[in-house]
C-alpha cells in the first residue's frame, strides 16, 4: 500500500518538482520514497515517483521505482498481489532480487506482456514504463480498490494516487467540471471515472491505459457486466453445495490476505460481513487476531457491545474506542486534507476514527466491504423489489395525472412522496434510480451551468429485468468504487494503514455471479448464503439483530456549530466570486433550511445530506482553489 505519481510527454517537470508532487502522498507511504525520470526521445520523457508503506519484503530491495533485472521495465506500484507466490513459481527463468510482489509484476510483464494483469488477484494501481517500447502503462484493479487519477494536457499525461499530486503539478489550472455538480450534490461522491476537475479522470476499474508518443489507448481487461452475463446462474447445485464452495473460496481469500511482514488485524463491527472475515482469519491464525471496534455512548446506536461479544466468542485480541460527538466533530477540519476532492459520505468520520485506533497496533487491517453489493444486503434492494411489484399501478397513476384537465390541477404534487416516486419512475432505461429526484431538481435550480442527469448512465447497458439484481450491478459499478472504497482508502491511508477486503477477491466476486438470486435474497432475508456461512463460526443469536449503526448528526451540526461557516460559504461575495451557484437562490435555500427545520418542503432533515454535500464542496473549494484568501 503506497502512493504513486508520474508523467509521460513533453511536460516541463523537473526532478525536484516531481519529488514535491510525490511528497504530497507522504501519508500513503512514510517508509521510503523514490523519483526517476527517463528520456524517451523527440523531447518526450517518462517520470515515475513512489512513496512506500512497507508491507512485504521490508528490506531496501523493495525500493521503488523498481527496475526489472534486464533494465527494460520500470514500475511504481500501489497495492498487493495476493497470489504473487503462485505466479512467481511460473517465472523460473527470471532472476529475482527481492521477495516482493512488485518484482513479480515486472517478471510477469516480461514473460506475458501487459496481459499479465489478468493473472493478478489483488488490489492494485501501477504505472509501468517499458523502455524498449517507450510506452507507459497505467493499470487499475478489477473493482477499483486502489485509486489512480490522470490529467491529460497538450504536453502529455500526469498520473497520481490522489488529486493533490496533480494539483501540485506545474501548469495545472484546476478548472471545475461544473456539469457534474448536480450528481455530486445528490449522491455525495464522484463516480470511479469522473472527478471534480476538467481534464482529469480516474482510470476506470479493470482498465489498462497505454500512453506513447503517438497517443493513448484504453481497454477493459475485466468488466462487471460482461462477467455477470457470462457467469449468471451457472451454479447448478443446491444451496448446501453452494454454501460449501463459497466457504472454501472465502477461506482462500482470507488466508491470502493474512500474508504480511508487519502486524495485522481486522475491523469488527459485530455485523455479518466483518464477523465472518474475522472468524475465518482467527480460524487460520495460530494466535489471537487483533480486532478493532468503535463504540458510542448512546445505547441505541452502540454496536461495540455486539462486536465485543463476537470477539469473545472467537477469542480475538479485542480493542475498542468509545468516541463522543466532539471526537467526531474534531475530524471535520481534516476532511479536505485527505479527501482531496468533494466527498460527502459522513461515515468517513467514524471510519477515520477506527483506522486511527487500529494503526496504533497494526499496519494492515481486514474489512468486510463488498458483502452488501455482491450478496444483496442493502435495504433499498428490498424497497426496489416492492416498487417493481407496484410498477403497473405506478404507471396507471402516472397516466391518470397526465390526462387533460387533471395535469394542471396540482393534485399529483400533493400525493405522498413514495407514491410520486413510484408513479414518476417511467424511464425505460433508468428503473432502479428513482430516489433523490427531488434533491436533483433542487440542485439543478441552484446551479448556473447546464447539468448532466444525476442518474448514472451505466444502467443503460443493463438488460436484467430483476430490479434488485439491476441495482446490485449498478452499485458495483458506482457506489462501491466511488463511495465505499474511496471512504475506506482515504480514511485508512490518513494513518498509513493498509485495508484488505477478502469479499472483493476476484474469485468471491465471480462466484457470487454464478449463484441464483434466491441464494442471496429469500423471503425478505438479505445475504442469505453469506449469513449461513457465518453461522458456521458465530452463533446465530450473536449476529441476528436489528442493525443500529451511528449516524453523524449532520442536521444538528449544520444548524449548530457549523452554521456560521455554512453561512460564510453562502455569502453573496463568496458565491459571486465563485460563479457556480445562483447567489440569491442559494442563500434563500440555506436560510430556509436553517430556519424552517422540518416544517418546510425541501428544508427538513431529509435535506441534511444535500446541505452537507454543499458544505463539503465549499470547504474543499476554499482549501484548494487559487483565489483562497482574496475574497
Amino acid at each position: 500500500m503506497c502512493g504513486i505519481c508520474g508523467f509521460y510527454g513533453k511536460l516541463n517537470i523537473t526532478r525536484e518538482q516531481l519529488a514535491a508532487m510525490n511528497d504530497t502522498l507522504y501519508h500513503r507511504g512514510p517508509d521510503d520514497s523514490g523519483v526517476e525520470i527517463y528520456p524517451v526521445g523527440e523531447g518526450f520523457r517518462a517520470g515515475l515517483a513512489h512513496r512506500r508503506l512497507a508491507i512485504l519484503d521490508l528490506s531496501p530491495r523493495g525500493h521503488q521505482p523498481m527496475v526489472s533485472a534486464d533494465d527494460r521495465a520500470v514500475i511504481v506500484f500501489n497495492g498487493e498481489i495476493y497470489n504473487f507466490k503462485e505466479i512467481r513459481e511460473e517465472l523460473t527463468d527470471y532472476s529475482f532480487h527481492s521477495d516482493s510482489d512488485t518484482e513479480v509484476i515486472l517478471a510477469a510483464y516480461l514473460k506475458w506482456g501487459i496481459d499479465c494483469v489478468k493473472r493478478f488477484n489483488g488490489m492494485f494501481a501501477f504505472g509501468l514504463y517499458d523502455r524498449t517500447e517507450e510506452s507507459l502503462y497505467l493499470v487499475r484493479d478489477r473493482i477499483g480498490k486502489k485509486p489512480l487519477y490522470y490529467w491529460r494536457s497538450k504536453e502529455g499525461l500526469v498520473f497520481a494516487s490522489e488529486l493533490k499530486s496533480i494539483m501540485n503539478c506545474p501548469g495545472f489550472r484546476g478548472e471545475i467540471r461544473q456539469e457534474l455538480l448536480c450528481r455530486y450534490l445528490t449522491e455525495g461522491y464522484y463516480t470511479p471515472s469522473d472527478t471534480v476537475f476538467e481534464g482529469v479522470c480516474q482510470l476506470k476499474p479493470g482498465t489498462v491505459l497505454r500512453v506513447e508518443r503517438e497517443g493513448m489507448k484504453e481497454w477493459k481487461y475485466w468488466d462487471i457486466l460482461e462477467r455477470y452475463n457470462g457467469l449468471k446462474n451457472t451454479m447448478r447445485g443446491s444451496i448446501e453445495e453452494a454454501r460449501e464452495e463459497l466457504s472454501d473460496i472465502l477461506n482462500r481469500a482470507v488466508k491470502q490476505r493474512l500474508i504480511s511482514d508487519v502486524p495485522l488485524g481486522t475491523f469488527l463491527s459485530g455485523g455479518y460481513d466483518s464477523s465472518l472475515v474475522t472468524a475465518i482469519a482467527q480460524a487460520n491464525s495460530s494466535k489471537p487476531i487483533k480486532t478493532f471496534s468503535i463504540g458510542f455512548h448512546e445505547p441505541e446506536h452502540n454496536e461495540a457491545a455486539y462486536a465485543k461479544r463476537v470477539a469473545s466468542c472467537l477469542g480475538t485480541d479485542h480493542r475498542e474506542l468509545y468516541v463522543t460527538e466532539n471526537d467526531m466533530f474534531a475530524m471535520v477540519e481534516d476532511l479536505t486534507d485527505y479527501y482531496d476532492e468533494p466527498f460527502a459520505d459522513s461515515s468517513q468520520i467514524p471510519s477515520m476514527l477506527v483506522a486511527m485506533l487500529a494503526r496504533k497496533e497494526v499496519t494492515v487491517a481486514l474489512s468486510g466491504d463488498g458483502g452488501d453489493e455482491f450478496f444483496c444486503g442493502y435495504n433499498n434492494y428490498q424497497m426496489l423489489a416492492q416498487m417493481q411489484k407496484l410498477d403497473r399501478l405506478g404507471k396507471l397513476t402516472y397516466d391518470l395525472f397526465r390526462l387533460p384537465g387533471i395535469r394542471n390541477m396540482g393534485i399529483f404534487e400533493r400525493l405522498p412522496g413514495k407514491v410520486q416516486i413510484v408513479a414518476s419512475n417511467r424511464h425505460p432505461q433508468y428503473r432502479v434510480q428513482p430516489f433523490d429526484f427531488l434533491q436533483s431538481e433542487t440542485a439543478v435550480g441552484l446551479l448556473k451551468s447546464r447539468q448532466l442527469d444525476h442518474r448514472f448512465p451505466q444502467e443503460e447497458r443493463y438488460t436484467e429485468e430483476n430490479w434488485q439484481i439491476r441495482r446490485m450491478l449498478l452499485d458495483m459499478e458506482t457506489y462501491l468504487p466511488g463511495d465505499i472504497l474511496v471512504k475506506v482508502d482515504r480514511a485508512s491511508m490518513k494513518y498509513s494503514l493498509e485495508t484488505r477486503c477478502p469479499i472483493l477477491d476476484k474469485e468471491v466476486m465471480e462466484y457470487s455471479f454464478t449463484l441464483p438470486h434466491e441464494f442471496k435474497m429469500a423471503a425478505g432475508s438479505k445475504k442469505r448464503i453469506l449469513k449461513e456461512v457465518a453461522y458456521r463460526y458465530v452463533p446465530k443469536e450473536l449476529l441476528e439483530r436489528p442493525k443500529t449503526g451511528f449516524s453523524v448528526p449532520l442536521d444538528k451540526w449544520l444548524r449548530g456549530p457549523l452554521q456560521k461557516q455554512l453561512l460564510d460559504y453562502t455569502s453573496g461575495e463568496f458565491l459571486r466570486r465563485q460563479d457556480i451557484f445562483y447567489p440569491e437562490k442559494m442563500q434563500k435555500f440555506i436560510v430556509d433550511y436553517l430556519e424552517k427545520g422540518d416544517k418546510g418542503s425541501g428544508t427538513g432533515e431529509n435535506y441534511s445530506r444535500f446541505v452537507w454535500a454543499y458544505f463539503v464542496f465549499q470547504k474543499w473549494y476554499e482549501r484548494y482553489c487559487k483565489w483562497k484568501g482574496k475574497r
